[in-house]
């Protein structure tokens, strides 16, 4: 249903660094890179959905929104704790170390939160046990 979200910045090349190294861990990589307002597209290939990153369109300052976040799902729960781990050494601000959510068992959500370098707000989880 979704096919990409995007998030505002306002240093593109510096962006563009921490994402790639970020969604690399995942097997992302940049598919559509546009100069002019440094939009660039990442995901693993043009059929799954995506995220791209750009400066702001109104040419005013990319904030983050109160209330909105992008969550990656993840395979295992290991994968959450490598992902948030890289973010952290790429510095992100934590807002919520990986962990367990509530009951364990099928239904279980195992989830880590954090902000990248300009404060969007991230999450990597994980569905079951």
């Amino acid at each position: 249903m979704i096919g990409y979200a995007t998030l505002g910045t306002n240093n593109v090349e510096k962006a563009r660094e921490y994402y790639d190294a970020l969604l690399g861990e995942i097997g992302a990589k940049r598919l559509m890179q546009l100069e002019e307002g440094g939009f660039t597209l990442y995901g693993v290939d043009m059929e799954a959905p995506s995220l791209a990153i750009t400066q702001p369109y109104n040419g005013e300052a990319a904030v983050p929104g109160n209330g909105n976040m992008i969550a990656f799902t993840m395979d295992e729960r290991a994968q959450v704790d490598s992902f948030y781990e890289k973010a952290m050494a790429l510095g992100s601000s934590d807002e919520g170390a990986p962990g367990l959510r509530g009951d364990d068992g099928p239904q279980a959500f195992y989830a880590a939160y954090f902000r990248d370098p300009e404060g969007n707000k991230l999450c990597a989880f994980r569905f079951g046990a």
